[in-house]
């Protein structure tokens, strides 16, 4: 059973008792939910963009895990088929959507037919992102605005059109947003439209947080550090040099792996963090005590 704010357990708090002087245990003695019950996506629809591969794939693999119907939603159609395929294969649901997550038209459509064949949509997590390397002065404006349609436009509408569902749903939910610790700590050079778009979408987390708890919908933001995903390797800092000089700046001693970041969203989308909104929770080995 998903909780809202001022829900413990089944008995609901309400501001009116509590002003007639009503104690708090007497209101609202918590429940003990069982362990399993918190971190239980069982029954729950999870909408996961960006999940082709390296984070993405992490997080869709656990919450289907941890029982979630799974929508493996990424531009490339291939990779999102093999990442549902994987889940299948545990046993557990998955739907492959291809879909550019800074396509209006295609967001509406994503949103529509996953509560149209599935029933609604309890989790959204907004991982789909990229990063290009380029410095200022040697970027183009197209290059500026590629990267914030998909990291910040993408998550606005993402999250625009699945909070309408689950407003609409009257059922609550929670979203998860992937920012980076570069939303508070720039971590290299060339890296400045990058930068600008995380910031973006913590700042839009915690606005929309601020919105949406009246409905339940709990909005949180998981800021990775280093992680050796594809991407990464893409980049050129997958390699054994650029790693082990990468991690001897992290006070742990290594970089990430997608599952470190995937069982912090699993917390993040679970009962398990029912009392969390509009907080950003970093994943990073210790870098930003560098």
């Amino acid at each position: 059973m998903r909780r809202g704010f001022g829900v413990f357990g089944k008995v609901r708090v309400t501001r009116r008792a509590l002003q007639e002087g009503a104690g708090w245990y007497t209101v609202c003695m918590p429940m003990h939910t069982p362990l399993p019950d918190l971190i239980s996506l069982q029954g729950q629809v999870a909408v996961v963009t960006g999940a082709g591969r390296g984070i993405g794939r992490g997080i869709a693999v656990r919450l289907a895990e941890a029982g979630a119907a799974v929508v493996v939603v990424d531009r490339d159609e291939v990779e999102a088929a093999s990442v549902a395929d994987e889940i299948r294969g545990t046993g557990a649901a998955a739907h492959a959507v291809q879909a550019d997550v800074s396509d209006e038209a295609a967001v509406r459509s994503l949103v529509r037919a996953t509560c149209d064949d599935l029933g609604g949509i309890d989790v959204l997590v907004n991982n789909a992102g990229i990063f290009p390397s380029c410095p200022v002065l040697q970027m183009e404006t197209a290059d500026f605005d590629r990267v914030l349609a998909v990291n910040l436009r993408g998550v606005f509408l993402c999250t625009r059109e699945t909070a309408l569902a689950m407003v609409d749903r009257g059922r609550g939910g929670a979203i998860v947003n992937v920012t980076s610790i570069d939303a508070l700590h720039p971590s290299m050079v060339g890296l400045a439209h990058y930068d600008a778009s995380k910031h973006g979408v913590w700042g839009f987390t915690k606005n929309v947080a601020l919105e949406l708890a009246p409905h339940g919908i709990r909005v949180n933001a998981l800021a990775p550090g280093g992680v050796l995903t594809p991407g990464v390797a893409e980049m050129g800092a997958g390699s054994d040099e650029a790693v082990a000089a990468f991690a001897a700046g992290i006070p742990e001693g290594r970089m990430g792996d997608p599952d470190d970041i995937a069982r912090a969203a699993l917390f993040l989308a679970s009962d398990m963090s029912s009392y969390m909104t509009g907080t950003q929770v970093v994943v990073d080995g210790g870098a930003l005590l560098a």
